[in-house]
């Protein structure tokens, strides 16, 4: 790690020191906005009372169990896509045409079929993490270089051999990039449908906060929420590095 990260804190501080005195200062009684000590507070608080850790609890479980069934879907679909042309082409229309469908405008088709809970948070992640990891598997699968697919045909390799033995560790580089990239989706997808419809998570607690009129607690739900995107960013691109070393940075850079 860069000795100097610690210099990419210094504006954040900054900033944080300058909201504290203006609100301070102001006096503010604002119903939105609080200062960076009553936030921190606040985060004490619902951290103590357990709220915290039981939303986020709900929250990740909803994102993990979504980014894992939209991915695997997803994963298969490129697979297939890129590897047999004749379905690739038959099914580019309907998939240009689902692809753009934002994820919200599906909750209510989810909500009939399966209520309020997981199970509808599930879909809804599952559903905005399938594109993006299909997309780049397809494009992962062009990217293989022609001549290895030719030697696994002189070896007579079966198909599933193929994928596993040829085709996977060809694409796996540009595939965890998905994967990275299907995280962040699920995270936000979540806690939008918490904020929306689904009364549990970490969404559910910024607008029972807002509702409350606590903006120091809704704000330290925001605060929270995105520390969490920069831990899985973090870790996914730790397990990124590790695996891949120099390769999958530079697929990353594409």
């Amino acid at each position: 790690m860069n000795g100097s990260w610690w210099k990419g804190l210094v504006l954040p501080a900054v900033l944080l020191v300058l909201a504290e005195i203006a609100m301070r200062i102001n006096g503010s009684v604002s119903l939105s906005l609080a200062a960076p000590s009553d936030i921190f507070a606040a985060f004490g608080g619902i951290l103590m009372d357990g709220s915290l850790l039981v939303a986020t609890r709900d929250t990740l479980v909803a994102a993990c169990a979504g980014l894992i069934l939209g991915g695997v879907i997803g994963l298969l679909l490129g697979i297939l896509f890129g590897l047999v042309e004749t379905v690739d082409r038959l099914m580019e229309v309907t998939v240009e045409a689902i692809r753009p469908i934002p994820s919200v405008a599906v909750l209510p088709i989810a909500m009939l079929i399966f209520g309020f809970g997981y199970r509808m948070e599930i879909a809804i992640v599952a559903f905005s993490c399938l594109w993006p990891v299909m997309i780049m598997t397809r494009s992962a699968m062009s990217g293989i270089e022609p001549r290895l697919l030719e030697v696994s045909k002189a070896l007579r390799l079966s198909t599933i051999d193929r994928v596993v033995k040829i085709v996977l560790p060809a694409a796996l580089p540009r595939i965890m990039v998905a994967f990275r990239l299907a995280a962040a989706i699920a995270l936000v997808v979540a806690v939008t449908v918490e904020i929306a419809v689904n009364p549990l998570g970490l969404g559910y607690g910024i607008l029972i906060a807002q509702q409350a009129l606590q903006p120091a607690v809704m704000l330290a739900y925001l605060v929270w929420i995105g520390v969490i995107g920069w831990a899985l960013n973090v870790l996914l691109s730790l397990a990124q590095n590790r695996l891949f070393g120099r390769a999958g940075r530079v697929e990353m850079a594409r």
